[in-house]
């Protein structure tokens, strides 16, 4: 009894394996990637070929169908691709047995190969339940293809590159109408159409948030909207219903990282977000807005807009005339107010000096009784010569004047009172 039992048990298990077998020799087998296809330069992944052929030969095929010697082997339906580098990049398939046909292929691009590009989004990363919005991405270099991707999502979307000026490159994403499954953090690669397996860095993330599903929260400063500069300026977030987080904005340029909330005086919950000391450059139009921890990406509505004023100084009792100017108009003001006593300087010093000379000169002019042999001496014993002989010589015709230097000093550096001046007689060479 117990023999025949056993040989119909053995002949059962070589049938189910020969079944298995067949079965698992025209099976199709599925490729993955862990943890993800997408893998920076440098780090490792994980490929695993699924077939339900048992006790078979695994093989990995890339890009043009060879087998890779290095990967494969008996019963092992894993291999490790790493440190990955660009020759790494491409389309992968997998076998799973004797005549198994081969299975779909699966991706594997290397990310890092080029500079990141920039992302941005128009005309703003918050948009309204049903709105919609433009995510632009944007690259110093040439590059021909992007391509999108969000955060916890498989797929992704690419899209040709629009070549600028200079050699840059951009291209444009629309997203939209906004639901809760277009919501989230997403990213930008760039590439080139003859290596679309080799792609850049990924950009640094920006995050799309949609806005309009709880009702808005209330908005306002500890001590008044209007400040004095150097005054400490907090900023309080309430709301009936219970928020996690709070967020502040500024002209819908979010401040930092949310608050929890607490209970406040009346009971409301409320988050308090202090600016420090108040300077001009906090002056703006203020929003708050609530959301909950298990969905981060999903806010209220805004708050009334809070427009708060910071102005003047906390040491001065009474009104300055650089109250109304900024610190650039103040030293605007200050360079003209230099360059206006410089050239005043140079006016009072060119008056002064015009004034002394033109003192002096009447001082000289003004001297009187000049003699005749302080400032020339004429040979008339020459002038009667001449006058009587009726000759003339050229060395009779010149006048040899000799000015006498030392009565000429002494008479200068002493005052003599001013009198009308006497015209000296001119001499006259006929007695």
């Amino acid at each position: 009894m117990w023999p025949t039992l056993l040989s119909l048990l053995s002949l059962g298990f070589c049938v189910s394996l020969r079944i298995w077998a067949a079965v698992g020799a025209y099976e199709k087998p599925s490729l993955s990637a862990w943890p993800s296809p997408v893998v920076p330069l440098g780090q490792t992944v994980t490929l695993r070929c699924h077939s339900r052929s048992p006790l078979k030969r695994f093989r990995l095929f890339k890009r043009d169908g060879t087998s890779l010697p290095k990967l494969q082997g008996y019963h092992v339906n894993t291999f490790t691709l790493g440190p990955v580098t660009r020759e790494h990049a491409g389309s992968y398939t997998c076998s799973g047995g004797y005549r198994s046909p081969h299975s779909d292929p699966l991706q594997i691009v290397v990310t890092g190969v080029f500079t990141k590009p920039a992302i941005s989004a128009h005309p703003g990363p918050l948009v309204q339940e049903g709105g919609h919005v433009t995510l632009r991405c944007h690259s110093l270099l040439s590059l021909d293809k992007f391509i999108l991707h969000q955060e916890n999502s498989t797929g992704h979307f690419q899209t040709q590159g629009e070549t600028l000026p200079g050699g840059h490159a951009s291209a444009d994403f629309s997203i939209g109408p906004m639901t809760l499954g277009s919501v989230g953090s997403y990213r930008c690669y760039g590439s080139l159409s003859r290596s679309p397996y080799e792609w850049s860095a990924p950009s640094d993330p920006v995050d799309i948030v949609i806005t309009g599903l709880s009702k808005k929260p209330s908005l306002s400063a500890q001590g008044g909207p209007a400040v004095r500069s150097g005054e400490n300026v907090t900023l309080l977030c309430s709301s009936e219903p219970a928020f996690d987080q709070f967020h502040l904005l500024r002209e819908g340029e979010n401040l930092g990282r949310p608050l929890a909330g607490g209970r406040g005086p009346g009971g409301a919950l409320q988050a308090e977000f202090p600016l420090g000391p108040g300077t001009p450059a906090h002056s703006g139009v203020y929003r708050c807005y609530g959301s909950f921890n298990h969905s981060p990406y999903s806010w209220s509505d805004p708050s009334d807009p809070l427009l708060l004023s910071v102005t003047g100084s906390t040491t001065s009792t009474c009104p300055s005339p650089m109250d109304a100017h900024t610190t650039e108009e103040a030293e605007l003001l200050q360079e003209r107010s230099s360059a206006l006593y410089i050239i005043l300087g140079f006016a009072i010093a060119f008056t002064s000096t015009s004034i002394f000379l033109a003192a002096l000169v009447c001082h000289w002019c003004s001297t009187p009784n000049r003699k005749p042999e302080d400032i020339a001496i004429i040979e008339g014993e020459r002038q009667e010569d001449r006058a009587v002989s009726g000759v003339d010589s050229p060395a009779e015709d010149v006048i040899y004047a000799h000015l006498n230097l030392g009565t000429l000093s002494e008479r200068l550096n002493t005052p003599t009172p001013l009198s009308p001046m006497h015209p000296f007689p001119e001499p006259s060479i006929y007695e």
